[in-house]
């Protein structure tokens, strides 16, 4: 039996979600065609003569864009069984049963995707049961080297830019799925409960050897937390550095988990990671405790000097407009934005990121939270919200725009920086002052690496 897997967006990378199951479907005897729609066509032969089609949802935003190419996928082949996989899968079941799917897997999917294909292959069809209730395995899975044979090139996709002018092409791996911590906004609790899986060290690192051979100068892991398991990561980054001692990676963690352990920036930077993505969503401690962030600013202040110390680039993402958001509040952050010196780290758009509130979120608990969102929206795939203060939502929606206008025009971070500055000081209705005074030699003397992709949700 053929089958088709299909990704529409993962952050401008090369798919692991459709290189993973390719393989176990591939060694269980499937012919498979994977169909990446960020950077290809869809394969209209493939998919007309697949009897499984299988649509992979690690994102909000994928998972949106994937709603849009069904009713071209079923035009092509209305008898496939349609399975969607993913982090966003099993959070968004009705809306993804009323589109056509017949399975929906989420966590560890891989040995749910096997079982399916050979039930359909031996079957033709499932039984009614099988096809009822969305499938969360979390069990503990021996993976399989990722085939990436049939993928675009590692070119189509984003790159690294050294913020020097030289460019780096880019892999991506995982080395684990799901984390420890129940953040209230983050979309891996609903599915993963405080739990993770590790990717077996010697497959992660064959993974990377493919990539290697491909093309990569970079890898960047994709794990939620990449020190959720430090007996896991670290061994895999030195084994990983004494066989490409010129490879260059980067990971995303925890504020908590980089505090609790200052000893390991000096061995990531050692290893060859060049920057570190980390959460920090809010500057205000009322904020971060409403998240149940495990940080507060005190702790991303002491981070920022850590980083700063030992060399190492901190790349912060921020959830800038939520319901607790004032505009003093933006201010404030902003304006510490600035005296950390972390201008030239943060990318643009993270001073325009809405809370989504998707199905499923832990902040649904709150009381508060109850009774400010509006019913579900299944266009949209949130619950929607609007501030109190309209003006919060006014900026938001300027900021955006001028984000967008300024990469558009080749700006610079710091450009785009001012121009962010000046309307959060005009909504608040205070006096214009100026952006705070920024070392000009700073990004001459010490470049500030950054992926070419910068959207984060």
């Amino acid at each position: 039996m053929k089958v088709v897997l299909i990704s529409t967006y993962e952050l401008g990378h090369q798919p692991f979600g459709l290189a993973s199951p390719a393989a176990w479907l591939r060694e269980a005897g499937a012919s498979v065609t994977c169909m990446d729609l960020a950077v290809d066509h869809i394969d209209r032969a493939a998919v007309a003569g697949a009897g499984l089609i299988a649509f992979y949802l690690p994102m909000h935003t994928a998972t949106r864009i994937a709603a849009e190419f069904v009713p071209r996928i079923r035009a092509i082949n209305p008898q496939a069984h349609l399975c969607f996989f993913g982090l966003y899968a099993p959070l968004n079941e009705p809306f993804l049963r009323k589109l056509g799917a017949g399975s929906i897997l989420g966590g560890e999917f891989e040995t749910g995707l096997v079982s399916l294909y050979r039930r359909l292959a031996q079957n033709g069809k499932l039984s009614e049961p099988e096809t009822t209730a969305p499938r969360i395995s979390l069990e503990r899975q021996a993976f399989r080297v990722p085939d990436r044979s049939h993928l675009p090139a590692l070119s189509n996709y984003a790159f690294l830019d050294m913020g020097d002018g030289r460019q780096r092409v880019v892999g991506y791996t995982e080395a684990s799925r799901g984390c420890k911590h129940l953040c209230r906004h983050c979309p891996v609790v609903p599915v993963y409960q405080g739990r993770f899986r590790v990717v077996q060290r010697e497959i992660v690192l064959a993974d990377i050897r493919q990539q290697v051979a491909a093309g990569a100068d970079h890898i960047t892991f994709g794990d939620p937390d990449f020190l959720n398991g430090p007996g896991h990561a670290i061994p895999l980054v030195k084994a990983l550095h004494a066989e490409f001692p010129d490879l260059t990676y980067d990971v995303t963690c925890k504020v908590e988990h980089l505090l609790k352990r200052p000893d390991l920036l000096s061995l990531l930077r050692d290893t060859g990671c060049l920057f570190v993505t980390s959460a920090v969503e809010a500057v205000d401690d009322a904020i971060l405790q409403i998240l149940d962030k495990g940080h507060t600013r005190a702790d991303f202040v002491q981070l920022a000097g850590l980083f700063r110390d030992v060399g190492l680039t901190l790349n912060p993402t921020f959830v800038a407009f939520n319901p607790w958001t004032t505009l003093d509040g933006y201010l404030d952050l902003l304006n510490l934005i600035a005296e950390l010196d972390l201008v030239g780290h943060v990318a643009p758009i993270q001073y325009a990121i809405r809370l989504l509130i998707p199905a499923g979120s832990r902040l649904l608990e709150l009381p508060q939270i109850q009774e400010m969102v509006a019913e579900f929206d299944e266009q949209a795939l949130v619950y929607p919200w609007q501030h109190a203060e309209r003006q919060v939502d006014r900026l938001q929606a300027q900021v955006l725009k001028a984000i967008k206008a300024g990469e558009a025009e080749g700006m610079s971070r710091r450009e785009i920086f001012s121009q962010v500055w000046r309307l959060a000081w005009a909504m608040a209705g205070q006096s214009h002052r100026p952006a705070p005074s920024l070392p000009l030699n700073d990004l001459v003397v010490r470049p500030i690496p950054h992926l070419s992709e910068p959207w984060y949700c």
